[in-house]
C-alpha cells in the first residue's frame, strides 16, 4: 500500500526489504542517537536476519521521495494490553522535515491501529524534542503523567508518555 502527500508516499516493507530497513535505521540512529533507546553502535552489529525478523514482527512503514527513504515509523502491540499498540521508530530525515512526512507517518500507524480495531495508541517522546511534540499534539496524542528516561548511556534523556485515543469503527 502507497498514499502520495507532499510529494512523498507511505510503503509498507516487506520481509525482503531488510537491507533497506538496516540503511534506514542506522541512519536514523545516527543522526538522532537521543530519540531512540537502541544505539548505533549496538545495531550496526545486529546480524542480517535481525532485520527480516523485526520486518516479521512489526508493521513497518517508509516514507518514500524521489526515490530516497526519508522517513519511517513502525508499530507495536502492547505485550500485556490487546486493545493497545505503540507507535515506535518514528524519525524523518533532515531533508523531509516541516514537509508533512512526519504527519503522513504517524497517519499511517493511526490508520494500522484502527484497522485492528485498536482503542488506544500509546508513545514515549523525548521532552526536549518539541518538534515531535508538537507533531503528536497535532494528530490528538496528549499526555498520560507517564515519565521514564531512556536506559543507559542515554539516561539523561527524560520523556513522557502521549496517548491517541482511537474510536472504533
Amino acid at each position: 500500500m502507497s498514499r502520495t502527500y507532499t510529494g512523498a508516499q507511505i510503503e509498507s516493507f516487506g520481509l525482503h526489504q531488510a537491507p533497506r530497513l538496516r540503511a534506514l535505521r542506522l541512519r536514523a540512529l545516527r543522526d538522532a542517537p537521543d530519540a531512540f533507546e537502541t544505539t548505533f553502535e549496538s545495531a550496526a552489529g545486529w546480524p542480517d536476519d535481525s532485520w527480516a525478523q523485526q520486518l516479521a514482527a512489526l508493521p513497518t512503514f517508509v516514507a518514500v521521495r524521489d526515490g530516497a527513504d526519508v522517513g519511517m515509523v513502525r508499530g507495536a502491540m502492547d505485550e500485556d494490553r490487546p486493545d493497545t499498540a505503540w507507535l515506535i521508530s518514528m524519525w524523518v530525515a533532515p531533508e523531509a522535515r516541516r514537509h508533512g512526512v512526519g504527519g503522513l507517518l504517524v497517519d499511517r500507524v493511526v490508520l494500522w491501529a484502527r484497522e485492528l480495531e485498536l482503542t488506544r495508541l500509546l508513545l514515549d517522546v523525548g521532552d526536549a524534542n518539541a518538534a515531535a511534540i508538537a507533531l503528536y499534539a497535532g494528530r490528538g496524542f496528549e499526555r498520560t503523567g507517564v515519565t521514564s528516561r531512556l536506559p543507559p548511556p542515554r539516561d539523561h534523556i527524560a520523556e513522557h508518555q502521549r496517548e491517541l485515543r482511537l474510536s472504533t469503527p
